[in-house]
């Protein structure tokens, strides 16, 4: 088996409406950062993995991500995947 890094961005979809980053613009204007566009927040999630090869490390890594790391309906994602030394 070989180790592999993994780093998961999961963030809202465009059309859903993010009151997290709505209250995030609305503090930068605020406080003077008239430049500050549209804010859109999401999550970052880092792991080790270890699997056969790195298909299947992204395999399992999709599938995490449909079961519990994003919520496919409102959510949207991409990862990367290292392998451990390289």
């Amino acid at each position: 088996m070989k180790q592999f890094e993994v780093e998961v961005k999961v963030w809202l979809k465009p059309s859903v409406f993010d009151p997290q980053g709505h209250a995030v613009h609305g503090a930068l204007v605020s406080l003077g950062f008239q430049g500050a566009g549209e804010v859109r927040i999401g999550k970052f999630i880092q792991m080790t993995l270890e699997a056969e090869d790195e298909g299947a490390a992204a395999r399992q890594v999709d599938d995490m991500c449909q079961k519990v790391l994003a919520n496919p309906v409102m959510e949207t994602y991409a990862f990367e995947i290292r392998e451990r030394g390289q």
